[in-house]
């Protein structure tokens, strides 16, 4: 069964919108939808890395997103605008990451499939580490979804609760870079952030609990993915960015029945 490079494929797609789903609701529900960018870009440079230091490309991009998200995270809080930060950290690391690349000789490097994922070349070792790093993330957000909410809700709350803001905080961190790590090889890391956004977003509106928005997230992402790899496969177009457009189509849509959709049944 999974000689067919179309169910690798799908099962690889599916385990990074399964992982992408819960995170991708808090990214939405805190705004961190460019602390997502930052990281993902960041993982570029892991891979140069990774190359150079002949490592794991999974262990290298892993460790410098979590470096990245780290840094975002301290660097916050002492007089840096967010937005800036996070422009100026994003495309900096991308770009050392690129020119890192450059310098890599004697190593063949499919750059477009880093930066825009190559789902179809998705191999059996690829898979289990894809679902490994799923679960990881699965397990952790299950595991402090409470504490996560509160947090999210309102911190004087979660103080209130015992429960320490920036604790969580460090948990999402963790599971953000796993995220994009795991990723990098189904949709690139110019496209890991709209994987983590664009299936919550599409959700919210069709949603009434956040258990339900994340596991509406995880059926769209699912969903992106299995119709994303037909349209490719039919219209000859990437894989990657083909399930994106999936993605974003949905979100439309979902947009509109949210409009439409009377005040009282929202």
């Amino acid at each position: 069964m999974l000689d067919d490079f179309m169910t690798r494929a799908t099962l690889a797609g599916v385990g990074v919108a399964f992982a992408a789903a819960p995170l991708g609701s808090f990214v939405v529900w805190r705004r961190m939808a460019y602390f997502g960018d930052a990281t993902a870009h960041a993982a570029m440079l892991g891979v140069a890395l990774s190359l150079a230091l002949q490592i794991s490309v999974f262990a290298g991009a892993m460790a410098v997103a979590l470096v990245m998200a780290l840094t975002v995270t301290i660097l916050s809080g002492r007089g840096y605008a967010m937005d800036t930060l996070l422009g100026v950290l994003a495309h900096s690391a991308l770009a050392f990451g690129l020119v890192a690349v450059s310098f890599l000789s004697g190593i063949r490097i499919d750059l477009m499939g880093y930066l825009f994922g190559d789902i179809l070349a998705v191999s059996r070792g690829d898979l289990a580490v894809i679902w490994a790093g799923a679960l990881i993330v699965i397990g952790l957000i299950g595991w402090r979804w409470s504490a996560l909410l509160t947090a999210t809700l309102n911190e004087e709350l979660a103080y209130a609760s015992g429960i320490d803001p920036k604790r969580e905080q460090l948990i999402l961190t963790l599971a953000l870079a796993i995220t994009v790590a795991v990723a990098i090889k189904v949709v690139g890391v110019l496209l890991i952030a709209a994987m983590l956004i664009v299936p919550a977003a599409a959700a919210r509106p069709l949603s009434r609990t956040p258990e339900g928005m994340a596991l509406t997230a995880a059926a769209i992402g699912a969903a992106s993915t299995i119709i994303g790899l037909r349209a490719a496969y039919v219209l000859d177009t990437p894989a990657g960015p083909s399930i994106v457009c999936v993605a974003a189509l949905i979100f439309a849509l979902s947009s509109v029945i949210g409009s439409v959709a009377p005040s009282s049944d929202r």
